[in-house]
């Protein structure tokens, strides 16, 4: 059995950990929105549309904002094609994913239905054809109350009351050759900037996320980030990064159950060009990282957009996640939360269909995919404070990032109860791992629970006709001692320990 141990302090303080740490993403690609969370002939479907059962999915799965409608479908959207009476609004060609979009979902029907879920927009405008003028429009049609020509239309349209959406993303991808639009690093800099000024024109109170590189293994990553910085740097708050995962059919399983590592390689590199920046500009903020693409996807699977077929909601890239999977997102999340003093904000990519933890049938069956159990459980529990997690034991060695660490593990600490949780996976695919987490700053720690997603099969998968193949398990293996707890994490596994301190 392998070993490992992690100090738990409370004072061990990272940071507060931000709420939006776990949002999610819409976008209108494949079956996303449409036979997603909107199908209103669905026999759960309320009066404006959208699923019931999708609906209830989705707040327990726990995302404080939904980011809409790109994506890189937003750098060819019309907006104003989203509001005012469904009967007269354009079927258009969406170019990104070669589809026909209805428009039955716009502006009008998301946001709303976005707070319904317990969440709240994160808006992202058209920087690929289109620019300022569209940009501060539709803030001015979101935020202004009234007696203005946008604000007036969205009252005439049924909102009477601002929207108030506060988060807002400066277009997507921007870098890359695949976007309608795609701009080089000064056009693109020179466009945010002017952008953002007159978006803040409309509404200062509002937060801009700025397009930094679409990965980590682009040609251009950190020179990018660095030209669209010392242009924009005052006028924006966050800086975008995008991060997806796959074992790719040359790839062993060792390096991909180990991928949190270029996660944290690129997190790292990303915030080093921004304080770069911000040192040369002697500027007093410090822009944090919105990670607002994340997830396991097997683009290796993808077909590609060039071949696609044009048709209205298309089933694209529904890829179906196993075991390994989860205990990848698992891992991630991890490394997140670790660094959740600068990664403020992420995005689980996307919410239902589309490489998502929640899957539906049209007319039918809406169900958990495995990915869904880590992602719901560490919003539920790894809200507060994030703790510092060194995990000292075994190490194991992997093609692609060398020798990497057995089991890795975070820690938070709910600031209403005093609750502590780690979180953990083991990445050895044979072995066990017995995990001591030495708590004697807590005192006599009360003995908790473990929760832990993983399977004799790690392949295994969820599926319609059997929806609840994987789920999270109890196990009673905690045991207390000297103040020390040890558990045991099985093979391939993502775990979450959870303890409370004695009363004062």
């Amino acid at each position: 059995m392998h070993t490992a141990t992690l100090t738990v302090d409370p004072t061990f303080e990272v940071s507060d950990i931000d709420p939006r740490l776990y949002g999610s993403f819409v976008e209108h690609m494949g079956r996303c929105v449409y036979e997603g969370i909107y199908e209103p002939d669905h026999p759960t479907a309320r009066d404006d549309g959208f699923r019931g059962d999708v609906a209830d999915l989705v707040r327990e799965l726990g995302v404080p904002v939904l980011r809409y409608p790109g994506g890189n479908f937003v750098s060819g959207y019309r907006w104003e094609d989203g509001i005012g009476p469904a009967e007269d609004r354009p079927r258009r060609l969406d170019l990104a994913w070669r589809s026909l979009e209805t428009n039955k979902v716009g502006v009008d029907e998301f946001i709303p239905w976005c707070r319904t879920v317990g969440s709240e927009p994160m808006m992202a405008v058209n920087l690929g054809t289109r620019g300022v003028d569209a940009a501060r429009n539709l803030v001015e049609y979101c935020n202004i109350g009234g007696g203005s020509a946008w604000a007036d239309l969205r009252q005439q349209n049924g909102s009477k009351d601002p929207y108030g959406v506060k988060l807002w993303c400066l277009g997507n991808e921007m870098d890359g050759p695949w976007q309608i639009g795609h701009k080089t690093a000064d056009e693109y800099a020179r466009l945010a900037s002017a952008t953002a000024g007159a978006m803040r024109r409309v509404d200062p109170s509002i937060e801009l996320v700025v397009c930094g590189s679409s990965h980590g293994r682009m040609p251009t990553f950190g020179t990018w980030e660095r030209t669209v910085l010392l242009e924009a740097y005052d006028v924006v708050d966050y800086v975008a990064m995008h991060s997806y995962f796959e074992q790719r059919p040359d790839q062993d399983r060792a390096s991909y159950l180990a991928c949190s590592v270029e996660l944290e390689r690129s997190i790292e590199g990303v915030l080093a060009t921004c304080d770069h920046v911000r040192a040369v500009g002697r500027h007093r903020k410090r822009i944090n990282l919105s990670l607002d693409e994340w997830n396991v996807w097997y683009q290796s699977r993808f077909v590609g957009e060039d071949n696609l077929e044009i048709k209205e909601a298309p089933h694209l890239i529904e890829d179906t996640y196993s075991v390994a999977d989860a205990v990848v997102v698992g891992s991630l999340l991890i490394s997140m939360l670790r660094h959740a003093d600068r990664v403020r904000i992420g995005c689980l990519a996307q919410l239902v269909n589309v490489i998502a933890p929640i899957r539906t049938d049209a007319g039918g069956a809406a169900w958990r995919q495995t990915s869904f159990y880590p992602f719901a459980l560490t919003s539920r529990h790894g809200r507060g404070v994030s703790l510092r997690a060194e995990v000292r034991g075994d190490v194991m060695e992997t093609p692609a990032f060398g020798d990497v660490p057995v089991v890795d593990c975070a820690a938070t600490r709910e600031e209403e109860t005093g609750i502590i949780t780690v979180f953990a996976v083991n990445r050895d695919q044979e072995e066990q791992a017995g995990l001591t987490l030495d708590v004697r700053a807590l005192g006599d720690a009360v003995v908790g629970e473990h929760t832990a997603v993983y399977d004799d099969d790690p392949d295994a998968v969820n599926t319609a006709a059997e929806p609840n193949r994987v789920v999270p398990r109890r196990l009673d293996d905690l045991k207390s001692q000297d103040g020390h707890l040890t558990a045991v994490l099985p093979p391939e596994s993502w775990s979450m320990i959870r303890f409370q301190p004695p009363p004062a």
